[in-house]
């Protein structure tokens, strides 16, 4: 498949008015389709389904490279997938080279969704994320919690599972006195999804360090508490 052809694929499914709410809702000056996710899920299962990884890993930055807000989300859609044969390293550079062009929450947070399957796939990758906490760019110091999101899910972490929750639990700790809305949401949520399966490292988390996040940051993190 061609990118044209992944183009006029998404192009079929454009809804009337839909490109120009979503551009007033994003706020990020590219181009919108008009395309709703629902379709883009569609059409990025088929072609998860009908081609090879390397055909993949090519129309997905192809896609990427377009800058239209679907196309984008579209390539991050093709590599979201729990396990990749036979290797996955192509697919964790690929996603890691984007980051920098994060602009928006909706498509960071649909690579990261990507993303996030190849960290818990391997989960040394961590030490690879770890730089991005010091990244002067916003959207890649939030991508630190947010790729690291599947660490909150699990009921009976390993070893390994737990230093890296904890690890990452560090790099919110020295989130926490930053000012960025986005930032402070991360927090919020990487602490609200673990009190669902350990509310008490939530709690000690939020004595320690609950007077230095944003008052919304703090009543969302413990909002299951």
């Amino acid at each position: 498949m061609t990118l044209e052809d992944a183009l006029t694929a998404l192009k079929t499914h454009e809804k009337p008015g839909h490109a120009e709410g979503a551009a007033a809702y994003h706020k990020v000056p590219r181009s919108y389709l008009g395309v709703p996710n629902p379709e883009i899920n569609e059409l990025a299962t088929e072609w998860r389904r009908t081609l090879t990884l390397q055909q993949r890993l090519t129309l997905a930055d192809d896609l990427w490279q377009t800058d239209i807000h679907e196309a984008r989300i579209a390539a991050a859609k093709l590599l979201t997938q729990a396990r990749i044969r036979p290797s996955d390293e192509p697919v964790w550079h690929l996603l890691c080279s984007w980051i920098a062009d994060f602009d928006s929450w909706a498509i960071a947070d649909h690579v990261s969704k990507a993303g996030e399957r190849r960290i818990m796939a391997d989960l040394s990758r961590l030490d690879h994320v770890e730089y991005w906490t010091e990244s002067p760019h916003m959207w890649t110091r939030r991508s630190a919690l947010v790729m690291t999101l599947g660490l909150t899910r699990l009921n009976h972490p390993n070893a390994e599972e737990a230093a890296a929750r904890e690890r990452v639990l560090g790099w919110a700790a020295r989130y926490v006195d930053d000012p960025q809305w986005f930032i402070q949401k991360a927090i919020a949520s990487w602490l609200r999804d673990l009190s669902k399966h350990d509310p008490e490292r939530v709690r000690a988390f939020l004595d320690k360090h609950g007077e230095d996040m944003r008052g919304f940051a703090r009543k969302e993190a413990g909002k299951n508490l």
